[in-house]
């Protein structure tokens, strides 16, 4: 006899990935977006079940390019929170990229106390010498981005490229604008308003590493 609690539903991993992305490709609208960008917008959409997220999306230059050339040539991935870290997948970086998360190093705490700031803003400045030619991805924090963007003003060495996917209701509209204003000629994905979050920019990471295979 079967099971009478069974339900009916796609087990086989497979068939539901490639369901998934067909429901995606059915329902959202890509006519605006570069033809090189919709399967980094498929794989947004399906961590985020949000079908009209690629009308928010934003860009400059040729990030898929960039970001490609990057990681093949094994750039390290700059983030700003321990669960962007988790949600990239090793096994799909093209180089064994390393990844850098700052934000608990030691003595970051005591820095952004000291000057009334964000740990996230006190621990991008840790970035400074893995910076040149870096993969920048952002998933949490306004102040991460408001910080990098200050420094790259100021100065400091340009990433590849910067994925900027911050999220919530204070500052992350606004530290997204920033970067889409910034002249700073650097490939940037972002998307714009309040929602972002880490599943994102991991999302949008994992999608540039999985068109390098």
């Amino acid at each position: 006899m079967g099971d009478p609690a069974a339900y009916d539903y796609l087990r086989d991993p497979g068939a539901i990935y490639e369901r998934s992305f067909a429901i995606v490709r059915e329902e959202a609208d890509f006519s605006r977006l570069p033809e090189n960008l919709h399967d980094v917008a498929v794989r947004l959409i399906h961590a985020c079940g949000m079908t009209d997220l690629a009308s928010d999306l934003a860009w400059g230059g040729d990030v898929v390019a960039v970001g490609g050339a990057a990681l093949r040539s094994g750039a390290s991935i700059l983030v700003d929170v321990e669960m962007v870290r988790h949600g990239i997948i090793k096994a799909a970086l093209p180089a064994q990229n390393r990844v850098i998360c700052t934000l608990n190093d030691d003595g970051v705490r005591e820095t952004a106390q000291a000057r009334g700031d964000t740990r996230s803003a006190a621990a991008v400045e840790r970035w400074r010498d893995d910076l040149p030619g870096a993969v920048v991805c952002i998933g949490n924090a306004p102040t991460a981005l408001f910080r990098l963007l200050e420094l790259l003003a100021n100065g400091a060495p340009h990433p590849a490229v910067i994925l900027g996917f911050p999220v919530g209701f204070v500052g992350a509209e606004e530290s997204k604008q920033a970067l889409i204003a910034s002249a700073l000629d650097i490939p940037y994905l972002t998307l714009r308003g309040r929602r972002g979050g880490s599943a994102m920019a991991a999302a949008a990471l994992n999608a540039l590493a999985r068109l390098q295979t």
